[in-house]
């Protein structure tokens, strides 16, 4: 079963990250498979698992939810065309091709008090919160998936 999460940028450039069978950890801290690092992003918030037959988001108890087409859920099956929103950013779930059209999905970032970046979020010593879009999207363009940190090259501001 072929599994991506589709996302869109503001200029409309469609981006995908596939997602390989077993299970694949999404939030903000350097140990996850998909790094999203804002504050609205939990350290550790949900996860996929994806077998031969199904997909599923697994919410880990994350401080501002996982959802699953505008609804708050722990643990759901997803199918093709379903959003799932993860903070600021919406996935569009693509298995096996479908739904092949997959429309833009607007994502508003939200700036709220940030955590240091000591504590693994991504966020400069100003508060000033990282492009969630921009990490993404260099992930996805990244061919070696466990390269979790797309701000490895960052320079930290003093």
């Amino acid at each position: 079963m072929d599994v991506r999460l589709v996302l869109f940028r503001e200029n409309g450039e469609r981006r995908e990250l596939p997602l390989d069978a077993g299970v694949t950890s999404v939030g903000r801290r350097d140990d996850c498979d998909i790094r999203i690092p804002v504050a609205e992003v939990s350290r550790h918030h949900c996860e996929f698992r994806t077998s031969a037959g199904a997909v599923e988001v697994k919410d880990l108890e994350s401080a501002n939810g996982t959802y699953v087409n505008n609804q708050r859920v722990k643990r759901q099956r997803l199918s093709a065309g379903d959003h799932v929103i993860i903070g600021p950013v919406v996935f569009t779930v693509q298995i096996d091709g479908k739904p092949q059209d997959i429309r833009a999905v607007k994502t508003r970032l939200r700036t709220r008090a940030s955590v240091p970046k000591s504590e693994g979020d991504g966020t400069g010593a100003g508060g000033e919160e990282a492009d969630p879009i921009s990490a993404l999207e260099a992930l996805a363009s990244s061919a070696d998936q466990t390269a979790l940190d797309p701000f490895d090259d960052e320079e930290e501001e003093p």
